[in-house]
């Protein structure tokens, strides 16, 4: 555990640095969530039912949501332009710990998410949204959100290592964006068709963003939703240990076998 530790930190310096090195990339993946919020509570919030600052309210969740989820994506295009410039090989042939390198991909991920997310919530409390639970579930909703980043960063960086290449995993990435259309992250899903509905609400993302929105005290459990929904932290932490005891294993074995 001790070797892991250690060879977990290095990678995770290693990774870090490899951001700073590119701050374009930090600069856009920091401002799209913030671009996202002004332009879909202004523009969708002025043609749904919901007024203008309640929508604003309600999409800040599923927003902060949406962009945890990307953790996918990001996992997915770092560990394939890794393997794809025999970055991955010569690591392989270094004494550290098979689970070092995509723990410190993760880990690094996991710290410049939540460096984001502090200014995302100033903009949110900017056009309207505010926190009417406690201090603690205020904690425990930001918790949650980065455990659910670091469960779909784990899945990407197996579908990484399965692609191997920077174009597949390009485009399998930009796929990822249906899987917050297809959830509460946006919309409600109550007037949505029996079986849309019943798929929205199985969506993890479902499921995450109404933990936050009940811990933040910004919207109730709506009646007649699915498991996940209807006992949203539950649901949520369910769905990022399957997450985790899936991909976890599978990330540290394909990146031990190599090819």
């Amino acid at each position: 555990m001790s070797t892991l530790a250690y060879d977990g930190g290095a990678m995770l310096g290693r990774q870090l640095r490899r951001i700073r090195n590119n701050p374009g990339l930090l600069i856009l993946t920091q401002t799209m969530p913030i671009t996202m919020l002004l332009f879909f509570g202004y523009v969708f919030g002025s043609a749904l039912a919901m007024p203008g600052a309640e929508y604003r309210s309600f999409l800040v969740p599923g927003l902060l949501v949406a962009t945890a989820a990307n953790g996918l994506m990001t996992g997915m295009f770092q560990a394939a332009g890794d393997v794809h410039r025999g970055v991955t090989d010569r690591f392989r042939t270094l004494p550290v710990s098979r689970a070092a390198v995509p723990l410190g991909q993760a880990a690094a991920d996991l710290i410049v998410t939540a460096a984001g997310t502090v200014p995302f919530l100033l903009v949110g409390l900017a056009v309207g949204w505010r926190m009417e639970g406690s201090a603690l579930e205020a904690v425990g909703a930001v918790g949650l959100l980065l455990l659910f980043r670091f469960a779909t960063s784990w899945a990407g960086i197996f579908l990484g290592l399965l692609t191997r290449n920077e174009e597949v995993a390009g485009q399998l990435g930009g796929a990822t964006f249906i899987l917050p259309l297809l959830s509460n992250a946006y919309i409600p899903t109550e007037g949505l068709p029996g079986w849309l509905r019943t798929l929205a609400e199985w969506n993890p993302i479902s499921a995450v963003t109404m933990a936050l929105r009940d811990l933040f005290g910004t919207a109730s459990v709506p009646d007649g939703a699915a498991w996940p929904v209807a006992h949203p932290v539950a649901g949520s932490l369910a769905w990022c240990a399957v997450l985790l005891a899936v991909f976890v294993p599978l990330a540290v074995r394909r990146y031990a076998r190599g090819e």
